[in-house]
């Protein structure tokens, strides 16, 4: 069964709605969360095609992402979850369940993208046991690799995505 939510102590995750397409591209369009994911940016079509494409990812494979919350105002900071991209990179990571996160810059460095994470990995080691998980993360992206790191992913390899240098990391969920 697909969950509608997910919680930490100060978030709650939970499947996107409609309604949150507006939270979803002002996050996607802050250049400072673009910095290490698409410095160029997306155009307002592109936005939508990937806002559709991760409630996708639920029905097809039974995860997907979820906007972060804080519980305290219900402010949507971030986005966490699992998807399946068929990315074209070597080496291949299609089938796995790639992880990704991001925090809106006003909300960063207060530990939200961790704390999310361990929620995430938490109910992806209960609902997909043996399942490997991976990510990508640019090497100048620091505070994400320390995320992957404390989630007790270890560097597979290091090539290139897109034609920039990425990290890939995986577990075992």
């Amino acid at each position: 069964m697909q969950p509608v939510s997910l919680s930490s102590e100060r978030l709650l995750l939970q499947r996107a709605q409609l309604d949150d397409f507006e939270a979803y591209a002002t996050l996607w369009s802050h250049p400072k969360v673009l910095r290490h994911i698409a410095p160029g940016g997306f155009t307002s079509e592109r936005l939508f095609e990937r806002f559709l494409k991760a409630e996708g990812c639920w029905s097809f494979f039974g995860f997907g992402y979820f906007m972060m919350r804080l519980k305290e105002t219900d402010e949507p900071i971030g986005q966490i979850g699992f998807q399946e991209a068929r990315r074209e990179i070597v080496p291949s990571i299609s089938g796995t369940l790639e992880a990704g996160w991001l925090i809106h810059p006003d909300h960063q460095g207060r530990g939200f993208a961790g704390e999310a994470a361990q929620a995430l990995f938490a109910w992806g080691s209960r609902t997909f046991s043996g399942r490997r998980a991976t990510c990508f993360i640019s090497p100048d992206n620091p505070s994400s690799i320390r995320i992957a790191e404390k989630l007790g992913m270890r560097r597979l390899t290091e090539t290139t995505y897109q034609g920039d240098p990425v990290i890939i990391f995986e577990r075992e969920l």
